[in-house]
């Protein structure tokens, strides 16, 4: 039977990282992002509401897609991810990478072999319209778009495996047969078949190889 391997990008394909963080670097707009990161992780903004005000703050600093390219060249990614992607691929089952960020960025994994890749809906940069908060991508959308997924691959959630790290992955984690934690915090550790901590990706995807 075939599988499903789901996996989350900021914090889990990106160690100790995330797509917002990366772009805003390269902005010099480091603590402006961290306090937006903050405010997020304290439950004070939604994923809309992250994401509006970091629009408002890219906007004003004429984002360009070369500055895009070059966060995403940089970012701290975990070892081996074209490597697990290649096996599955192999294997004959599906690979999928499901995140809140701005689908600009997300999209670009689609070049190391990653089936499909979903992001949040954004105005394309330099983000001279505004953004639509129905298009932010939330932890129950990661759901929805798994289900949509299982559909088009005669799949069902029993099949999927999912790869995750916080809070946006917890409803995932709950509906899916497997799941591992990685790099993870509280709200996904408890949950997940397997955990692991390192930088690379091949040794997390080895857990559910092995089954250990």
């Amino acid at each position: 039977m075939s599988k499903l391997h789901l996996f989350d990008m900021d914090g889990t394909l990106l160690h100790g990282s995330a797509a917002a963080v990366e772009i805003s670097r390269q902005l010099g707009l480091d603590r402006e992002i961290a306090e937006l990161e903050r405010a997020f992780a304290a439950g004070e903004l939604t994923p809309a509401g992250f994401a509006q005000r970091a629009c408002v703050l890219w906007a004003a600093a004429d984002l360009t897609d070369d500055q895009v390219q070059a966060a995403f060249e940089g970012a701290p990614w975990m070892d081996g991810i074209r490597d697990v992607w290649a096996d599955i691929r192999a294997r004959g089952e599906r690979c999928a990478v499901i995140s809140l960020s701005p689908g600009f960025f997300v999209e670009r994994l689609l070049a190391w072999g990653v089936d499909t890749a979903h992001g949040s809906r954004w105005p394309a940069v330099p983000l001279r319209k505004p953004l639509e908060s129905s298009g932010i991508l939330s932890s129950s959308a990661k759901v929805r778009i798994t289900d949509d997924l299982c559909t088009r691959y005669g799949l069902t959630r029993g099949d999927c495996v999912a790869y995750g790290d916080s809070m946006s992955d917890a409803e995932l984690f709950a509906v899916v047969t497997e799941s591992v934690a990685v790099n993870a915090d509280h709200h996904v550790s408890d949950l997940a078949t397997y955990a692991y901590t390192g930088r690379d990706l091949r040794e997390a995807y080895e857990l559910v190889r092995t089954g250990e």
